[in-house]
């Protein structure tokens, strides 16, 4: 494998690349661009670079596609590989986005700081859904965190060399501030909710810690009113202009014990939906999910979420998220010294680490009774009496 440079026209510097063809063992010449070389002795570097990358097999030849023809083709590759609604996230960010941003640029030329200036712009002025202003920083990390998984992909299809997402910082996102409820607060949602339609919900939140998506896919044959138990084994999420059953975020079912008062509500509950459903000609049977309309069809998540930010300033509770009902149900727990191994296989965690992180807030609160339950031991020991 040899070559050398020659000069096209004023300051046009190719490598002249003498390679012998895998198929028919001939020697073939190929000109190769060397832009931004500014003299000889540049382009005899490069050139230098560009022959040691191709005997060790790391050489990328320069192409013509861009980035919005590669993400067009990674997202079909990507599509049969994740969840239909990471899928549409994808699809979503790189249409209305990164494509937009990136697109016309040739994906072997793609540079670190054309990255940056597009997640800069994105921050400043990223909207497209007409209105001013720039995304969230979550948004815009996730921009980032999909550009960079599908330029790591065309590494290993070697349409790059490398990846030049991963030499770009995404901005800073902060954790959303987790607001809960104290044991007053709760009693009077509670109450505000009783006899509307998000009564359930909000106490399989409050009182079991169930999120938004388990809520939506519970269904009866997964409640054991005798036994005061109930089964997590799915999640209901978003799929085109409908909702499908997946299974849990950790991929694990888990066993909730149920509070005396949610069995008897529930039971009421399910009595009342039989009734609805009677109006309608239907029974009700173990298949039919806890929470649904009055005609038995299943609700949509984004709904669920929906009625409960409506419900909150007609009562004049405070304005907290849905997902904080499960966040005051881990903080009562906690708040009461159940142990944390059992808040994490209650509130169905990963692991014991994400439960302390979570909930780390009400950690030194169990530390103070803690010290001064051993301390009280301690001194007892101290103060019996000695014995000769």
């Amino acid at each position: 494998m040899k070559g050398h440079v020659r000069e096209r026209g004023k300051g046009n510097w190719y490598a002249v690349l003498s390679v012998r063809d895998p198929q028919t063992g001939k020697r073939k010449v190929k000109w190769r661009s060397l832009p931004g070389c500014k003299g000889k002795r540049e382009a005899q570097h490069e050139c230098a670079r560009i022959l040691t990358e191709m005997q060790s097999g790391g050489y990328i030849a320069p192409d013509k596609t861009t980035v919005a023809q590669f993400l067009e083709r990674w997202l079909n590759h990507i599509k049969t590989q994740v969840e239909p609604s990471t899928y549409e996230r994808y699809f979503e960010l790189c249409t209305n986005n990164i494509i937009p941003a990136l697109g016309g640029a040739r994906l072997t030329k793609l540079r670190p700081e054309q990255i940056s200036d597009a997640l800069s712009g994105a921050l400043a002025d990223g909207r497209r859904d007409g209105r001013e202003g720039g995304l969230a920083p979550r948004t815009v990390h996730h921009m980032h965190a999909i550009l960079k998984q599908a330029l790591a992909q065309a590494c290993v299809w070697r349409a790059i060399s490398h990846n030049p997402a991963a030499l770009v910082k995404p901005p800073k996102v902060t954790r959303a501030e987790m607001r809960t409820l104290d044991t007053d607060a709760t009693a009077k949602m509670i109450e505000a909710a009783r006899g509307t339609f998000i009564f359930i919900p909000v106490l399989l939140g409050v009182l079991c810690g169930l999120r938004r998506g388990e809520i939506c896919a519970l269904r009866w044959r997964s409640v054991d009113l005798d036994a005061g138990r109930l089964s997590v084994v799915a999640g209901a999420a978003r799929q085109g202009g409908g909702t499908r059953e997946k299974e849990t975020k950790t991929g694990r079912g888990r066993a909730v014990t149920l509070p005396p008062m949610l069995v008897t509500e529930l039971r009421r509950h399910r009595l009342q939906q039989s009734e609805w459903l009677l109006r309608i000609g239907a029974r009700l049977t173990d298949d039919h999910h806890v929470f649904t309309r009055e005609d038995g069809a299943p609700v949509y998540p984004g709904s669920l979420t929906r009625l409960f930010r409506q419900f909150l300033p007609r009562h004049g509770l405070p304005q907290v998220r849905l997902h904080d009902l499960r966040h005051t149900h881990a903080t009562h727990l906690l708040g009461v010294g159940v142990h944390p191994k059992i808040a994490q296989e209650r509130l169905g965690h990963s692991s014991i680490g994400i439960t302390l992180d979570l909930y780390s807030h009400v950690m030194p609160g169990m530390q103070d009774d803690a010290v001064a339950k051993v301390d009280a031991a301690i001194q007892a020991a101290l103060n019996k009496p000695k014995t000769k």
